[in-house]
């Protein structure tokens, strides 16, 4: 019986249905919508761009591959200083509270089906608030525990943003099924590109520029009513 479960693992770690709580986020989309700065298709998608590229891959993609190849050499020093250094860089608190939540609530997921001794050591230390969680940190050395190769998993990671986007999007009432369909099939391009660039930078390479995006996340942070937590 073929035992390669890798790729069943993918869809597992990257479907809705995994409790998560990536459903929840919108990454500033809830603030411009409420304040009308974005109202089209492309709009949605140019902002969904911005956030690949001089956030997610730059940041968090480089995060989450670092920290994949400490868990594949059993180095769990070097996993938490990828998640200190990430926690770090999350200059929003309310970005950075999100991200170690859904990060503790994977890695506690993984760890019931999971017997793999670096993610037990990597758990402890969390459980020990020795390292924040951060989910593409989390992501990363779950992604290496459960066999996914190490490209899929940033791609799983920035794939799991625009879902969480455009789903907001869809919620919120700014699109359709489709329109948000062809929005996910245009960004592939992106997400490719993002992978490609970042896939061999080590830490000491992250940056991250975005002020007008991370002025709208702090914007979303004082709301007194809001559908999603960020």
């Amino acid at each position: 019986m073929n035992t390669d479960f890798s790729e069943l693992n993918i869809m597992q770690l990257s479907d809705s249905f995994f409790p998560s709580g990536l459903y929840a986020m919108s990454n500033g989309l809830e603030t411009v919508f409420d304040e009308k700065r974005i109202t089209t298709v492309d709009e949605i998608q140019e902002f969904i761009h911005t956030i690949i590229t001089h956030q997610v891959g730059p940041v968090d993609c480089v995060a989450l591959l670092n920290a994949y190849d400490f868990a594949k050499d059993d180095d769990v020093k070097g996993i938490i200083k990828c998640d200190k250094a990430l926690h770090s860089m999350k200059l929003v608190k309310e970005s950075r509270d999100v991200s170690c939540r859904v990060g503790s609530q994977m890695i506690k997921c993984v760890m019931a089906f999971s017997d793999n001794q670096t993610l037990k050591k990597f758990f402890d230390m969390v459980t020990e608030n020795q390292s924040p969680s951060t989910h593409p940190v989390v992501s990363g050395v779950c992604s290496y525990v459960l066999g996914i190769k190490r490209n899929s998993a940033a791609y799983m990671m920035i794939y799991g943003t625009c879902v969480s986007v455009v789903g907001a999007a869809l919620r919120l009432g700014m699109l359709d099924h489709i329109q948000s369909q062809k929005i996910l099939h245009n960004l592939k391009p992106t997400i490719t590109q993002t992978v490609e660039q970042y896939k061999n930078q080590i830490l000491h390479d992250m940056w991250q520029f975005a002020p007008e995006y991370d002025i709208i996340q702090m914007t979303h942070e004082q709301k007194f009513s809001k559908m999603f937590i960020t």
